[in-house]
């Protein structure tokens, strides 16, 4: 059977209740109008620059990539949340689903999103290799690319690694090491041997094998409390927090929208970081001593980066009060003088011309200085007494 009978069979099949609501690949549109371009060719009207399908196949096939892409991250970031709520939050979504098993229906949910993506995964690579193939270019190659430079390209989304660990949770310990069948279209499994570099591995009808690296790129050790970038390339959270001067308590998000991606440079990935919680259990489950070895670690090393950040702040806290304090104290000498110096010029009975300074002269030496050190008014000569009331009227 070919592929566009298979996908129209999955389209209308027993899941057309759940695709009702999403998205799909207009394969066989598509397919009519790389057939109509192929007839041009046939008559040497077309070449392999084709305008038509520049406009129609390529806009058109970005625009439902954009569309699935969407709706699987919502269908799924949905989804997750229900498994992962606790309290009233998952008595709420059972009473909703009317009382029913609602791990069967979650598991259920998560195959049939898993089937869906990788199905039109499919028609779109698909598509585009007959495209190449009827144009004789590699325009098709480069879309794909393209996809993948805006992060829309399906199998390699973050959300599949962790609907893949989502369902790899439900497996149950009797089923052993062998690839958990969600479905006849495709099969995961995960390998965290010691011995080896740790990975998840989905298998497609096709025979086609996609494997996901599971290793920190930068600590190159397996993912601990993993966090998923815009960019697609995921991280220890302790490590993408260092790599991005961001304190680990806060998480990746808390980092300023200008820090890079460490592995493709990429700016503007911290704001659209993903917690991967499912991946998280998933490594708890299977690598039990390594993960409380790490969880040991991650905790000394957040105690540490706490005591380090509190101190700095502290040092910053005791310098501003002390030089606030200097300053206040050279603030009150500062007035002493004055007052003694507007006590002097009116013993003296001296008159400023100017009002302003008159008025102020008045003012301060009608107050009480007799706390005032007595050198203070024998050591500031008439002019000093009149310029430090001038300065003072102009201040204030």
């Amino acid at each position: 059977m070919k592929f566009g009978e298979t996908f129209m069979e999955y389209l209308h099949g027993d899941r057309e209740w759940f695709l009702d609501k999403c998205s799909h690949v207009e394969y066989k549109r598509l397919k009519k109008v790389l057939k109509s371009c192929r007839t041009c060719r046939l008559n040497d009207s077309c070449t392999n620059e084709c305008e038509l399908c520049d406009q129609l196949f390529f806009s058109e096939l970005m625009r439902e990539a954009l569309d699935i892409a969407g709706c699987f991250s919502t269908r799924v970031r949905h989804l997750l949340h229900l498994h992962v709520a606790g309290g009233i939050e998952r008595y709420m979504a059972r009473l909703v689903h009317c009382f029913k098993t609602d791990q069967t229906t979650m598991i259920q949910e998560g195959r049939m999103l898993i089937e869906y993506v990788t199905m039109n995964a499919i028609a779109i690579r698909k598509i585009l290799k007959k495209y190449d193939k009827v144009h004789s270019s590699v325009n098709g190659k480069n879309f794909k690319l393209k996809m993948r430079a805006e992060h829309i390209e399906l199998l390699q989304s973050p959300w599949l690694i962790e609907l893949g660990a989502f369902c790899l949770n439900f497996k149950r310990p009797g089923d052993g090491n062998s690839p958990s069948e969600f479905s006849t279209h495709f099969s995961f499994d995960v390998d965290v041997d010691v011995d080896d570099t740790p990975k998840m591995t989905l298998m497609l009808p096709d025979s086609m094998k996609l494997e996901y690296d599971l290793t920190c790129p930068i600590c190159l050790d397996t993912l601990f409390d993993p966090y998923a970038l815009g960019c697609g390339h995921l991280f220890c959270k302790s490590c993408v927090c260092l790599a991005a001067s961001a304190m680990i308590c806060d998480g990746p998000k808390a980092a300023s929208p200008e820090s890079k991606c460490p592995v493709c440079r990429e700016t503007g990935v911290y704001p659209k970081a993903l917690h991967m919680t499912e991946l998280d259990m998933l490594l708890k489950r299977r690598c039990k001593g390594y993960w409380k070895e790490r969880l040991t670690e991650e905790r000394a090393r957040v105690l540490k980066q706490t005591k380090d950040f509190w101190d700095s702040q502290t040092r910053f806290v005791a310098a501003a009060a002390f030089v606030a304090i200097l300053g206040l104290v050279v603030a009150t000498f500062l007035l002493k003088i004055t007052l003694a110096a507007a006590c002097l010029c009116k013993r003296s009975g001296w008159k400023s011309k100017n009002p302003r300074v008159q008025t102020r002269m008045w003012t301060l030496s009608s107050k009480k200085v007799l706390t005032l050190p007595l050198f203070l008014s024998f050591s500031l000569s008439l002019p000093d007494a009149e310029y430090l009331i001038w300065v003072l009227s102009r201040v204030t």
